[in-house]
């Protein structure tokens, strides 16, 4: 079955990006690719990034379909566990626990079993979401220290709030408390994020763990991912199915929300919401149809968008549309949606056909 709105996946992207990331500092890389690869599938993800040094993900089933597909990385499982019944197949998976709340750490405390799990200790120096006060560092390493089911040395992490923002000091300000917190406790440490390793140099500890800009976007408002020298892997096409010439004064889609000031040649490209491409976008949203560039005219409908054609004058029904990909940055998009490139990525649904080269 052929299925017009589909996402080609770029694993030779991928792996340039592990690349262009690993210059930018000299640490071990820990390859977040959560979210289900941020929207791009997390086994092909996984298997293009098998030369990182680890994986992190957030829940367990994450975990388990990178097993099922016979990886043996690292992985680390960054919320931790939420239950204890979850003990057991971590432990099976061989995974490595955040432990960030104090429940998690009495689950550790309370088990009898022989498996030991390797844990990174989560500090909340501002973030203000999952972690433990950092005053309460040492105390809480000798305790997980002195937990049968612990491995040591215990691990260090926390998370930056403000790194995409380079003239907000909040990050130098998380990096100083988390630095003192820690001192000279054993363990390795992670801290930058892909802003806090292209923006905050002194973010760049042990561990780093890049995300976004392992899909080739940038974690800068004001900037591309090619700006910094990464490259994209998703690109996101459909086909026009239609097209039509609409006289002036005739009005376009749900609402009538855009109006021809003169005789146009319209097109229907066979992708909506429905395929998560955002209904907020507005008139004037370019477009790729080959070289020209089209522009959305009117509302986006769950199965379909309509296109001004005046500028793709050659445009007709079974052409290929770009929706963002190389030319068409991901980026662009979400700055006309009002939102993030994470959303529309994470955003891209399942009866979109997923190919990856």
């Amino acid at each position: 079955m052929n299925r017009a709105a589909r996402a080609t996946i770029d694993s030779s992207a991928l792996r340039a990006n592990l690349r262009t990331l690993r210059g930018a500092c000299d640490a071990r890389i820990m390859a977040v690719i959560k979210a289900d690869g941020y929207g791009h599938g997390i086994v092909p993800v996984a298997r293009a990034l098998a030369d990182a040094d680890a994986f992190a993900v957030a829940r367990l089933e994450e975990a388990l379909s990178i097993r099922e597909a016979g990886m043996h990385n690292r992985i680390i499982l960054l919320e931790g566990l939420f239950h204890a019944e979850q003990l057991a197949l971590a432990a099976q998976l061989g995974l490595e626990l955040v432990v960030h709340a104090p429940q998690q750490l009495q689950m550790l405390e309370s088990l009898t079993q022989s498996h030991r799990y390797p844990v990174w200790l989560k500090l909340d120096t501002g973030m203000n979401r999952l972690g433990f006060e950092p005053g309460a560092a040492a105390g809480l390493v000798r305790r997980l220290s002195a937990c049968g089911a612990v491995q040591g040395p215990i691990q260090l992490m926390t998370h930056l709030a403000n790194a995409d923002d380079p003239d907000d000091a909040t990050t130098a300000r998380q990096v100083e408390l988390f630095s003192d917190a820690v001192g000279d406790l054993p363990g390795e440490r992670t801290i930058a994020n892909t802003a806090g390793m292209l923006a905050w140099p002194e973010s760049c500890a042990d561990w780093v763990r890049p995300g976004i800009g392992l899909y080739g976007v940038s974690p800068f408002a004001s900037k591309n991912g090619t700006d910094l020298g990464l490259r994209p892997v998703m690109t996101l096409v459909s086909e026009l199915i239609a097209v039509k010439t609409v006289a002036a004064g005739g009005r376009v889609g749900y609402g009538g929300a855009w109006t021809a000031s003169h005789p146009t040649r319209i097109g229907v490209a066979a992708v909506g919401y429905g395929d998560g491409y955002p209904r907020h976008l507005g008139s004037g949203t370019p477009v790729r149809l080959g070289a020209a560039t089209g522009r959305i005219a009117g509302r986006i409908s769950m199965d379909m968008i309509t296109i001004d054609l005046e500028d793709a004058p050659d445009a007709k029904v079974g052409d290929e549309v770009m929706l963002w990909g190389d030319g068409l940055p991901v980026e662009t998009l979400a700055r006309l949606a009002g939102t993030i490139p994470y959303e529309l990525l994470c955003g891209v649904t399942r009866r979109v056909a997923m190919r990856v080269v």
